[in-house]
């Protein structure tokens, strides 16, 4: 299984490639992922533009809290977002609305 920083290099790499595939989003997403192979890492959208970085950088619209593991398997598709929030697996604070369309740039991942 790919490390996260791996993981966000390629969403990184993705979304710089081709960053209309968030629909035009303009957020900055904190991942604060706890755990072995836990980290803070931001995704900063514009239309025209897709950056990751790693550490705390900017004020985030949207911040979600997880397990490193649980991250993984919800970029490889096995575990549902919705359900990781219902379950208490996952926790966000922010907007609820780019939550909701976290699905759009994580599919980059998958690519």
């Amino acid at each position: 299984m790919p490390s996260t920083q791996e993981i966000f290099e390629k969403i990184h790499e993705v979304l710089k490639k081709d960053p209309s595939r968030t629909g035009g989003l303009t957020a900055i997403y904190q991942f604060n992922l706890t755990g072995e192979d836990g980290a803070v890492y931001q995704i900063h959208l514009t239309p025209t533009s897709a950056e990751v970085t790693q550490g705390e950088k900017e004020l985030a619209n949207c911040t979600l809290e997880l397990a490193a593991d649980d991250f993984k398997e919800m970029v490889e598709g096995r575990l549902n977002g919705t359900a990781a929030f219902m379950s208490g697996k996952l926790r966000v604070e922010g907007d609820l609305g780019l939550a909701m369309r976290l699905e759009s740039v994580l599919s980059a991942y998958a690519s």
